[in-house]
């Protein structure tokens, strides 16, 4: 087993993976931005460093900094989480030559499949469905636009850095290409630092619906069934859930075998993630991306499962088989989760950094709250306003949306707007409870609210 892990990262996901290291009784170094000095993450993880002042690509995103925290405390691994360099191959391989441990896949694979153009040519050489769209990298807007042509409009721009909704435009006709392409590509560059893109023919209203795999060292390769990310505004999820309302059975076992397959192929170590769109009847799913590492949403899938995926995560990166409860893990109950953001959703989703005066988390069977907020604590203007996930399980959908509506209702934050009413206001529309949204079902419920 590992013996001391560097988190390379912040919030709810740093001091998650910390209580992880802790139930292992695996040391703990923390690092932090000057604003982040009095995060939950930095207080109880056993080492802290700082590592630079607020902005991201001073702090967070600066793989020299995290490297040189991790020797100056003796760490031997370091966990990514997500976001920031969790995908980054680069760093993987700083890592690597530095002789500390990613937890996350070699950099051979992150490079394969965290590109997003390389993994969707790898998805389509081992069978998987694919949308159509451009056979490699775009040279510009230009040629970009000449394969959008060929591929018929309308088209998703997509960044082959890109993640969690960044560096992604769709594009409807011809004369909006070349806008959409710069937009996909700047906010790319200033995001990953990699402008680069690529084109997907866009399916209109489809689910987002997305695997949970994982790998180690001995052989073993697992799908973990999968969940619906469908509920999402901009390409940012909102509310996820485990199982999707909308799969078949014999849908879900082409997805769960295709993901296995596709693992397999590659020998993918590690947990991971592999996306698909499915059109709205349920017949046919098309593969969108793989991410290389924990996702956001991976807390429903540890209910439904009954596996904690950090401490498998740390397991796999220190050698070491998968837990025997995981490698016979079945399904049982429902799972949703609200991502809790520090967002005023009447004021067009505005961020709302600010002091904490009171917070109040639900509690009571089946209620579990990831945060890294308190009482007092100041959100800080630079990062991702999520400031905690809200996940409610139940024996059966009903029984998790129903305790979903009463954890909301009990859950108080004041000093700063979130998105909690508007999540409760989803929750109980009858077309969340009968399960029948896509992608752009959030789209069009603001737009008829507006004209309320």
């Amino acid at each position: 087993m590992l013996k001391k892990v560097l988190v390379a990262n912040r919030g709810e996901i740093a001091l998650r993976i910390i209580r992880a290291c802790r139930e292992l009784g695996v040391a703990s170094v923390a690092v932090y931005s000057e604003p982040d000095v009095d995060s939950m993450h930095v207080q109880l993880a056993d080492e802290a460093v700082c590592i630079g002042p607020g902005p991201s690509k001073d702090s967070y995103l600066k793989p020299d900094r995290i490297i040189a925290a991790a020797e100056i405390t003796d760490a031997d691994a370091i966990h990514p989480g997500y976001g920031f360099l969790s995908e980054n191959a680069r760093f993987a391989e700083i890592c690597a030559t530095s002789g500390i441990k990613f937890i996350g896949p070699s950099v051979d694979t992150i490079r394969r499949m965290g590109d997003k153009n390389t993994a969707r040519a790898t998805a389509l050489e081992f069978g998987v469905p694919v949308t159509p769209g451009s056979d490699g990298i775009l040279k510009d807007a230009k040629h970009g636009l000449e394969i959008a042509k060929e591929v018929g409009f309308p088209v998703m721009i997509k960044a082959t850095a890109g993640g969690g909704g960044r560096g992604m435009r769709p594009a409807m006709n011809e004369e909006e290409f070349s806008d959409m392409y710069h937009q996909a590509s700047s906010e790319a560059v200033a995001c990953f630092g990699n402008g680069e893109c690529y084109i997907e023919k866009l399916v209109l209203n489809p689910h987002h619906v997305e695997i949970q795999v994982i790998g180690d060292t001995h052989g073993n390769f697992l799908q973990l069934g999968e969940r619906d990310c469908s509920m999402q505004r901009r390409n940012q999820k909102i509310i996820e859930e485990c199982p999707s309302p909308l799969l078949t059975p014999e849908l879900r076992k082409r997805m769960g075998e295709a993901s296995k397959k596709l693992i397999e192929s590659i020998g993918y170590e590690n947990a991971g993630t592999i996306e698909y769109l499915v059109d709205s009847e349920a017949k046919n799913f098309y593969f969108m991306e793989m991410n290389t590492r924990i996702q956001v949403e991976h807390p429903v899938t540890e209910e439904v499962m009954g596996c904690e995926l950090i401490k498998e995560q740390i397991r796999v990166a220190s050698g070491e088989s998968l837990s025997h409860h995981v490698l016979n893990a079945s399904p049982r109950g429902w799972s949703i989760e609200c991502r809790i953001n520090a967002e005023d959703p009447y004021n067009n989703f505005a961020p709302s950094p600010g002091k904490i005066e009171l917070w109040y988390a639900p509690g009571g069977k089946g209620v579990r709250v990831d945060t890294h907020v308190y009482s007092g604590y100041t959100v800080p203007p630079y990062y991702d306003s999520m400031i905690a996930k809200l996940i409610c399980t139940g024996a059966t959908r009903e029984i998790a949306i129903a305790r979903m509506n009463r954890a909301l209702k009990e859950f108080m934050v004041r000093g700063i707007k979130t998105t909690i009413p508007f999540q409760l206001e989803i929750i109980n529309h009858p077309d969340f409870i009968n399960g029948t949204y896509d992608i752009a079902w959030v789209g069009r419920f603001l737009e008829e609210t507006q004209k309320k």
